[in-house]
């Protein structure tokens, strides 16, 4: 044991100071020091209740309690409204908003000039005016007041902006018509100031006679105020009309901020400063190069509307350059940068600045080039090997092609000068990490500055990268729609019935969603005719009996049609004239399954006089193809893996009545009494080409069909017997489970 005596008495050491070091921290921690004026904690005896105490804010073993909810049932419930948008009930406000001051006068010459040169520019601007013109400027929002006299015009627009914008916006700008405003500037001026302090921000200016401290902002170069400032200085807006005494509404506004609020106008704030330009007579924007000029965020006065608009194509183009100048800035400090990583100068990637090209990781992603010649183009929208270039392609190319001749020439002038005398071969592709990419085969004419010329090909190589995201404004929609749905029936479609109506039953009627069913009985003429002996729909209609018996307040009418060829058009214009203008209409086909999700999906997607939804449902193979006698997938991650989205589908569609309407109104009038186009036509070809809206077209992973073989009708047009069979064809299995069929057909064979 000699070996092992140090270790036993080493750890008898450490065990007996640590039981006499606990043993002292517990008696310290009960003889603590209380504050004066504190009770003493009760003694050992005391109950538990006594010696608990409220947990204070010096107590650090605080302990939250949990209070359960509770509702009396005795109350009536009370449903909880929430707000329509997310960041009204989270208390977030828009950036900027724009108030243009202008007259009877001015409204149809200045103020287009400023709505047509910097209004796309601001998220929210409103013209102000005493007097309106008998007709209001196309795409202006004017707020009359019905006074000229400008004090009372700068007072009426201070109240409407509190009242119907100061909730909803930190920062406000008050601008004439004759001043020109670089939006971009004043909109990143804000982004730098804080919104927690009072603002009055503008060309400082003296008052006439008045105090030397104190300034107001000169209304011809605009200035800025922030939300405080307004929320403070209405309430005193009364008394500085009736108060204050001033001819310009400029000098009225500043001294009505400083008398009640005490602040000034300043030029400069946190850093930030508010350039402005005063112009001269006859002045032109053109040869202006004073940088106090091109720094300005408001320039004053704007004499004529010539003018306004020449000096939005000056300061463009000084934008312009300063963009390209960061741009080449950016791609210098890119290139430098890279080549202190490991990869070094082979990191680079071309264009600088620009993500690098899409690797796919396997055969299957790569992306195809489309080939095109100066008048065709190889790779069809439609399928087809060939077509004419047309419309938004051709000037694409077009454009592209004189681009590249116009860097060759940057590039190698002056000592060559590049001419195309032909596009050999052109390749283009989408790569969606960086935007279009093209390859082009020039054979061009080079010319030397001693006028020697030589024909020669160049294969040069070009990107169009995808700009700025845009966000698209839509209108507001909500999910209580009432859906009307509506189901054409034909013969052969009796034996799927059935699942239609269990599956209607089970997820609308069942769950109390907010949709109805129309059947339309689509009749033939031989059994029209006897339909008094023997109707080929009876047992259809003794479901629907059956289901109105088992809901009450649910009644499923029917409408019944007698035709040969039923087009998608006619059946929708007899039901279209049976419902209201404002109904909801989602067109369905007897294979589909109904469920809440697509439902609320196609509440949202429709927007009544802005968009149509024609989804593409997914279409399951057929299992005796997939499967092979094997048992079929019963799994949830795996219900859309033995299928396909089938992109030749147009049956089914979400719509509004009002839009159907007015885009077969329109086609009327184009077909006249032609109705035999008609046959030739689905819905989604009236809205396509007789109405302006959106029409969107996505995949649908919650409009799921069990396979079946269509039968397709011949009497229909080329074009849509052609789709129907090859719906039929593409849907019948992939190109695996159709080899690997193939494959055993061919050893059962052999064998």
């Amino acid at each position: 044991l000699r070996p092992a005596l140090p270790l036993l008495l080493g750890l008898s050491l450490g065990c007996s100071l640590s039981l006499l070091r606990a043993s002292w921290s517990h008696s310290a921690a009960e003889e603590r020091c209380l504050a004066p004026g504190r009770p003493a904690p009760p003694g050992r005896g005391a109950p538990p209740e006594e010696a608990e105490e409220r947990p204070g804010p010096g107590h650090e073993d605080f302990r939250p309690r949990i209070v359960p909810y509770y509702r009396d049932p005795n109350k009536p419930y009370k449903k909880v409204l929430r707000t329509r948008y997310i960041q009204t009930e989270l208390g977030f406000h828009e950036r900027l908003f724009v108030a243009v001051l202008t007259s009877k006068a001015t409204l149809n010459t200045l103020a287009v000039a400023v709505n047509k040169t910097v209004a796309h520019h601001f998220p929210r601007l409103l013209y102000f005016t005493g007097l309106r013109s008998a007709k209001v400027p196309h795409g202006m929002v004017l707020v009359a007041h019905g006074d000229e006299r400008p004090i009372w015009l700068m007072y009426e627009t201070m109240n409407y902006i509190h009242q119907h914008f100061g909730s909803d916006y930190d920062w406000f700008y008050i601008m004439q018509d004759d001043t020109y405003a670089q939006a971009e500037q004043v909109k990143a001026l804000v982004t730098h100031l804080s919104i927690n302090q009072d603002v009055y921000l503008g060309r400082a200016e003296e008052f006439i006679g008045g105090d030397e401290q104190a300034r107001y902002c000169h209304g011809g170069f605009g200035y800025l105020l922030s939300r405080s400032l307004l929320l403070k200085l209405h309430p005193h807006l009364d008394s500085c009309r009736n108060e204050i005494l001033s001819v310009r509404p400029d000098e009225w506004l500043g001294r009505c901020i400083i008398d009640f609020l005490g602040i000034t106008c300043v030029s400069e704030l946190q850093g930030q400063h508010y350039h402005t330009y005063e112009l001269a007579k006859n002045t032109e924007p053109e040869k202006e190069e004073e940088e106090e000029f091109q720094a300005a965020l408001a320039v004053h006065p704007v004499s004529d509307v010539t003018l306004m608009y020449r000096l939005h194509k000056q300061f463009s183009r000084i934008q312009l350059y300063r963009a390209y100048q960061e741009i080449q800035d950016l791609q210098m400090q890119i290139r430098n940068l890279t080549a202190l990583t490991p990869a070094g100068e082979a990191g680079v990637t071309w264009p600088v600045g620009i993500n690098a090209p899409f690797l796919p990781k396997s055969r299957f992603e790569v992306i195809s080039w489309d080939y095109f010649t100066e008048q065709h183009l190889f790779s069809c929208p439609d399928g087809s090997p060939k077509c004419e270039l047309s419309g938004a392609t051709k000037a694409d190319i077009g454009e592209i092609i004189e681009s590249a001749v116009e860097q060759l020439n940057r590039r190698y002038q002056p000592l060559l000068r590049f001419s195309k005398r032909q596009l050999l071969n052109g390749y283009r592709r989408f790569d969606p990490t960086r935007g279009m990419e093209y390859t082009l085969d020039l054979l061009l004419e080079a010319a030397t500055q001693k006028g020697h010329s030589h024909v020669l090909a160049k294969r040069v190589s070009l990107v169009r990268p995808l700009s700025k995201v845009e966000i698209i404004p839509m209108p507001y929609v909500t999910e209580a729609t009432r859906v009307q749905l509506v189901l054409p029936l034909t013969v052969q479609d009796l034996d799927f019935v059935a699942n239609f109506l269990d599956m209607f039953a089970m997820n609308t009627l069942d769950t109390h969603d907010n949709a109805l069913l129309t059947l339309l009985f689509i009749y033939h003429p031989y059994d029209a005719q006897r339909v008094g002996q023997v109707d080929v729909f009876a047992g259809v209609k003794a479901m629907v009996g059956e289901l109105e018996k088992r809901y009450a307040e649910v009644k499923i009418p029917w409408i019944s049609v007698k035709t040969e060829v039923p087009s998608q058009v006619k059946l929708m214009d007899i039901v279209s004239k049976k419902h209201p203008v404002d109904t909801l209409f989602f067109l369905a086909s007897v294979w589909t399954e109904i469920n809440m999700e697509f439902l609320n999906r196609c509440r949202m997607n429709t927007i009544s006089n802005w968009q149509v939804f024609f989804p593409v449902h997914f279409q399951e193979f057929n299992p005796a193809l997939v499967y092979r006698g094997e048992q079929t997938a019963s799994s949830s991650t795996d219900f859309l893996r033995d299928g396909h989205f089938d992109r030749h589908s147009f049956a089914e569609a979400c719509f509004y009545n009002s839009d159907y309407m007015t885009a077969r109104t329109k086609l009327a009038a184009d077909i006249l009494d032609r109705d035999e186009v008609l046959e030739s036509m689905e819905v989604f070809d009236v809205f396509l080409h007789y109405s302006g809206l959106h029409l969107f077209r996505a995949v649908e992973p919650g409009l799921v069909q069990k396979y079946t073989l269509r039968s397709c009708n011949p009497r229909l047009s080329e074009e849509l017997y052609h789709r129907c069979v090859l719906s039929n064809l593409e849907g019948l299995a992939s190109r695996s489970h159709l080899a690997m069929a193939l494959f055993e057909q061919e050893q059962a064979n052999s064998t």
